[in-house]
């Protein structure tokens, strides 16, 4: 199968396979569409079970980067990159070096960022390389905290839309991983009162959920169908498919995992069963909203205060996309797909 025939294919302007021998870089780049301005996305490293797992994986990936940008109402297209290999094993300066002339190579169509298994210091690593990055110390640092926020806010929204309810007080919320965003969004969620059920494969992150907010531990195969209000993917995707959408208690879906449709479909199968999606696209900007305040493409001096501002659009750009799909009779993701299509065929 050639890149042209992949599923996911969908007129992507540039994929580009990466190899370095003397590192044994291994990696793919995907720029998905620059109508708006360059592509942002950030690089993510795992161990992949094969070629055509990574390019099926970046090639979602950064079609949902233009998505984003689209509704986040930015100047930037959409991209993203993936190293195929175990982060904890296979990283070394070698290789994110060798990751960092990759990007130069393309002349800035491309700017990077930390995602799932590369961190804020491996992008300054990157940048011995390469000066198209984004998300260093001294500008906007890590956009986590950001993206947790646009999620807690999402939640909020989601509540308020489908269970009428103004506060977060006794909601159960079903966190799933408890990484950078996932921790920071469960403290949130706790400050507000809510109830939270946690899953993630690292036992300390778990003793600390439940000694510190007294979370309720599920297994990460189990959670999806916990007894809850909210069910909120905060790791990897896919998490909504045939297996798991017949067993969700939950009546919304809000996390800030991306892709968490395992396919398009599976956002009508949701809608079905009364489950309000909040999509990941829209939901999860708050990191890209951050780096868009950044002096590197601001010009002016980072505060964070003006950006959490600006993350904070994500509740209504989601009151948005639930009221259109409700009034055109269709899924929440479709609704939202075609917000950020308008905004692209403007452009």
């Amino acid at each position: 199968m050639t890149v042209f025939d992949h599923p996911e294919f969908d007129r992507h302007q540039t994929v580009a396979h990466c190899h370095d021998a003397a590192s044994g870089l291994h990696a793919i780049i995907a720029i998905h569409d620059t109508r708006l301005g360059p592509a942002l996305g950030g690089c993510r490293m795992w161990a992949y079970d094969s070629e055509q797992a990574a390019l099926t994986d970046v090639l979602r990936l950064a079609k949902g980067m233009t998505y984003k940008a689209a509704l986040a109402g930015l100047p930037f297209g959409g991209g993203k990159s993936v190293i195929i290999g175990d982060p904890r094993q296979a990283k070394s300066e070698a290789l994110l070096r060798a990751m960092g002339r990759a990007v130069d190579r393309l002349g800035g169509a491309y700017i990077v960022a930390e995602d799932v298994g590369i961190g804020t210091a491996d992008v300054v690593t990157m940048a011995q390389e390469t000066g198209h990055v984004a998300g260093l110390p001294g500008q906007g640092g890590d956009p986590s905290p950001a993206t947790a926020y646009g999620v807690y806010l999402g939640i909020r929204a989601a509540v308020s839309y489908r269970l009428g309810r103004n506060s977060l007080d006794g909601v159960r919320v079903a966190v799933q991983g408890l990484g950078h965003v996932g921790r920071s969004v469960c403290e949130r969620l706790a400050a507000d009162g809510a109830r939270l059920v946690v899953a993630d494969l690292n036992p300390q992150a778990l003793e600390q959920a439940a000694a510190v907010h007294g979370a309720q531990i599920a297994a990460p195969e189990a959670i999806h169908a916990a007894d809850v209000d909210v069910y909120s993917p905060c790791a990897l995707g896919a998490v909504a498919n045939d297996e798991t959408i017949p067993a969700m208690r939950a009546t919304v879906v809000a996390g800030s995992a991306n892709n968490q449709l395992a396919e398009p479909r599976h956002g009508a199968a949701l809608a079905a069963r009364g489950i309000l999606y909040a999509p990941d696209y829209a939901i999860n900007a708050g990191g890209i909203i951050n780096i868009a305040h950044e002096p590197w493409h601001s010009g002016k001096p980072y505060y964070r205060d003006a950006a959490f501002a600006d993350v904070a659009r994500i509740h209504d750009t989601l009151l948005e996309i639930f009221g259109e799909a409700t009034a055109a009779g269709i899924p929440t993701h479709e609704a939202a797909d075609r917000i950020a299509e308008r905004r692209l065929a403007a452009a």
